[in-house]
C-alpha cells in the first residue's frame, strides 16, 4: 500500500487533469484518520508527517471543490474531517475550519448549505467545549443572515453572543459582533441603535490594536450612518479614511469605498469633483471599472439635470447600482428630487397647464407625473390645485403673510399690560 506522502503526491499532479480520480486519492488519506481518532497525539516524526499530509489533502480537497462550484461536497468534508480536527490542536483546528469556509465565498448561491455547515459546526464546537471556535462560527453565521436579511434570527444569536463575550472580554470579536449588530439595525432602519451599537464596537476597539481591515469596516459603518443622516460631507471622510485604508491593503472592498465617495458627491451637489476624484493616485487603477463608470454616468446626468439620462444610467448599470442597498436608496431620494426639480422647471411659467403636457415633457407616465404634483403640493413645495375634472393643474403665486392677525394680538398684549399696571396704581390709592 502506498503512504500517505505518495497518495498525496499523486493526488496533486492530477488535481488538474483527472479531478475525479485527486478526490478519490484526497479521500484515501483522509479514510486513513479513522481508525486513529481515539488514539494519543502521535510523537515520532513518521506519524506527524502523516498528520501533516492528511491536512494537506483536506485543504486541497476543499479546493477541489471549491474550483468545481460543489457547495455539498465542500460541506461534506467540513463535516467529515471533525474526525481528523478531534486529534489536533484546538487553533489549528479553527484555521483549518476557517479556511474550509472561506471556500464557500467563491461558490454562488451557496449560502444555504453553508448556513446548514456551520450550524452543525457550531454544535459540534459547543459539544467539544471549544468555546471560541463556537464564538468565530456563530460571528460568521451572523454574517450570512445580514447577506441573506434574516434579520430577527441574526439579532437573537447576537444577543446570545454578546452576553458570552463580555462574560468573558473578549474585545477583538466583541468588535466585531457590536459592528455586525449596527448593520442588523440598520438594514431594518432602526438608525438609534445602529450608532449605538457602533459606538459600543469603537469603544472595544479602542482598548485593543484593531486590524485594519476591522478599522476600515467601522469607518465605512460610520460614513454609512452619517450619510443616511445626510451629512454626506462628515460620510465622505470616513468613506475617503476606508478606502485609503482598504485600498494600501489590496482588499476587495476598497471599490464599494469609493464608490461611497463618489456617491456622496453627488449627493452633495458637486457632480463635477467626480472626475477629479478618479485622477488622485489610488483611485487611479478603479477609474476604468464598470463600476466607477456607472457612478461617473449617474454624475453626467445630475449636473444637467436630465432625468432622461438618468434613467438610461439605471438601467444600464442595473447590476451595479441596486445590487447596493445603501447606493440603490441614496439613488432613488436623488431621482426624486432631480424629477421634482424638472417638474417645477416645468410648471414655473404656467398658471395652468394640462397635467398631460407636464407628463410629455418630464418623459413619465401621467399617473406618476400626477402623484408626484399630488405630494408636491401637499408638501408646499408649490402653490397649487389638480384639477382631475380638465385634467389641468393650475399654479398659484405664493401667498403672501398677512400681519394683521399678528399685529392686532400684539397690540392686545400692550393693552393688557397698561390695564394690569392702572389696576396696580388703584390698589396702593386704595
Amino acid at each position: 500500500m502506498s503512504s500517505i506522502a505518495d497518495l498525496l503526491s499523486e493526488a496533486q499532479s492530477c488535481a488538474n487533469t483527472h479531478p475525479s480520480k485527486a478526490e478519490g486519492l484526497y479521500k484515501q488519506i483522509l479514510s486513513s484518520t479513522s481508525a486513529s481518532t481515539a488514539d494519543e497525539p502521535p510523537r515520532d516524526g513518521d506519524q506527524a508527517q502523516n498528520l501533516r499530509d492528511q491536512e494537506v489533502a483536506l485543504v486541497k480537497l476543499g479546493e477541489l471543490y471549491r474550483d468545481q462550484k460543489n457547495a455539498q461536497g465542500l460541506a461534506d468534508v467540513i463535516t467529515q474531517s471533525r474526525a481528523f480536527m478531534s486529534s489536533t490542536a484546538k487553533a489549528k483546528t479553527a484555521k483549518l475550519i476557517r479556511t474550509l469556509l472561506d471556500y464557500f465565498s467563491s461558490i454562488p448561491g451557496s449560502q444555504k448549505i453553508q448556513m446548514k455547515t456551520l450550524t452543525d459546526n457550531i454544535a459540534w464546537a459547543k459539544s467539544e467545549k471549544r468555546i471560541f471556535l463556537k464564538h468565530s462560527l456563530e460571528t460568521r453565521l451572523v454574517s450570512l443572515q445580514l447577506e441573506t436579511q434574516q434579520y430577527k434570527p441574526a439579532l437573537t444569536l447576537i444577543d446570545t453572543l454578546l452576553t458570552e463575550l463580555k462574560r468573558l472580554d473578549d474585545k477583538m470579536i466583541l468588535t466585531e459582533v457590536h459592528l455586525l449588530e449596527s448593520r442588523v439595525y440598520r438594514g431594518i432602519g432602526n438608525l438609534a441603535k445602529s450608532k449605538a451599537a457602533l459606538t459600543s464596537s469603537r469603544t472595544a476597539a479602542n482598548s485593543i490594536y484593531c486590524p485594519p481591515s476591522l478599522q476600515a469596516a467601522l469607518d465605512l459603518q460610520s460614513g454609512i450612518l452619517h450619510a443616511e443622516d445626510k451629512d454626506y460631507t462628515t460620510g465622505y471622510s470616513y468613506f475617503f479614511e476606508a478606502f485609503e485604508n482598504l485600498s494600501s491593503q489590496g482588499e476587495d472592498g476598497a471599490l464599494g469605498a469609493l464608490k461611497y465617495m463618489l456617491l456622496c458627491k453627488v449627493m452633495l451637489n458637486l457632480p463635477e469633483d467626480v472626475n477629479s476624484l478618479l485622477t488622485i493616485k489610488l483611485a487611479l487603477k478603479y477609474a476604468q471599472l464598470r463600476d466607477v463608470e456607472s457612478m461617473r454616468a449617474i454624475a453626467r446626468a445630475h449636473q444637467n439635470r436630465n432625468l432622461a439620462d438618468f434613467e438610461k444610467a439605471l438601467r444600464d448599470y442595473k447590476a451595479e447600482l441596486s445590487s447596493d442597498p445603501t447606493i440603490r436608496s441614496h439613488l432613488a431620494a436623488l431621482y426624486d428630487t432631480l424629477l421634482e426639480q424638472n417638474l417645477l422647471r416645468i410648471v414655473e411659467p404656467y398658471s395652468v397647464v394640462e397635467i398631460e403636457h407636464v407628463a410629455e415633457m418630464v418623459g413619465q407616465e401621467r399617473q406618476a407625473v400626477e402623484a408626484k404634483l399630488s405630494q408636491m403640493i401637499l408638501d408646499k413645495v408649490f402653490y397649487g390645485v389638480l384639477d382631475q375634472g380638465r385634467g389641468c393643474l393650475l399654479v398659484f403665486d405664493q401667498p403672501e403673510a398677512d400681519n394683521t392677525y399678528g399685529a392686532a394680538i400684539k397690540t392686545l398684549e400692550q393693552v393688557g399690560k397698561v390695564v394690569e399696571s392702572l389696576y396696580a396704581k388703584t390698589v396702593r390709592i386704595a
